[in-house]
């Protein structure tokens, strides 16, 4: 039987590989933590690295992103600021 997704979002830090300088990402996922690990680290280049970030959105966050009108299972990189 399948595992669920989920319903709450979890915030994943992709860092590149490229030597002296990685550049890092912030991705958003409509999944559980373990399942954003592998659902980010197939949408980015091979060779990245991913790590959960233990953060706890607020409400207002919560409905920010929720607006983004994700399904359970997709990824969405924030853009940098």
């Amino acid at each position: 039987m399948a595992e669920s997704f989920g319903n709450s979002f979890t915030i994943v830090e992709v860092t590149s590989d490229d030597a002296p300088q990685p550049a890092k990402q912030i991705w958003l996922a409509l999944a559980k933590p373990n399942q954003a690990l592998t659902l980010v680290l197939a949408a980015v280049p091979e060779g990245w690295t991913a790590e959960v970030v233990p953060a706890v959105l607020t409400e207002k966050q919560q409905r920010m992103f929720e607006e983004l009108d994700r399904n359970p299972g997709e990824v969405y990189r924030l853009a940098p600021e």
